[in-house]
């Protein structure tokens, strides 16, 4: 198996993050969702706009899982205001560790939470945090591996339909 390498992402990688995007979410999500929801989703998600915003975001990180040519998965990390909720100055979001089906079960998504993780030490923060979706018991299974345990709830609206993610969080020693 070639060996999985994490670079930086930014503006120049923007298709790129799409196309991850789009096709993560879709392979994860899809046969809990109306065609229709998902489509909206990823129309409004991953529009160029919409990326091209968070990719020139200073307080927003991007990183690519690349198999020699081939992206494989990404994180996406915000900080400060760019963060979903909280805002809190002492942590940093984990918005999304997406790999794809392909490469499940190959620690590409340890490996993204690994840059994740010395990102918040680079960064001075306190803990890490995020909100999973309380049915994708993979994501939750991993996060508490990863020493993550839940202090909340938040409503995910996807289409017509809310949905539960759980908040989680791992303070940094």
């Amino acid at each position: 198996m070639p060996s999985i390498i994490i670079h930086k992402a930014g503006i120049q990688d923007l298709e790129t993050i799409q196309n991850i995007g789009r096709q993560t979410f879709s392979e994860t999500f899809a046969e809990n969702n109306t065609e229709e929801a998902m489509k909206t989703y990823l129309e409004e998600s991953f529009s160029t706009e919409k990326v091209k915003s968070e990719l020139n975001n200073p307080d927003s990180y991007f990183f690519i899982a690349w198999e020699e040519d081939n992206p494989v998965g990404y994180l996406k990390l915000n900080s400060g205001a760019a963060q979903t909720e909280l805002q809190d100055d002492t942590s940093l979001e984990i918005e999304r560790i997406y790999v794809k089906k392909s490469h499940h079960g190959q620690k590409v998504g340890q490996l993204l939470y690994d840059q994740a993780l010395e990102t918040a030490q680079n960064l001075n923060k306190s803990y890490l945090w995020l909100g999973v979706w309380e049915k994708n018991l993979r994501a939750l299974q991993f996060y508490r591996k990863n020493g993550f345990e839940e202090f909340g709830s938040h409503t995910f609206r996807l289409g017509d339909e809310d949905q539960t993610d759980l908040m989680m969080k791992k303070i940094l020693d």
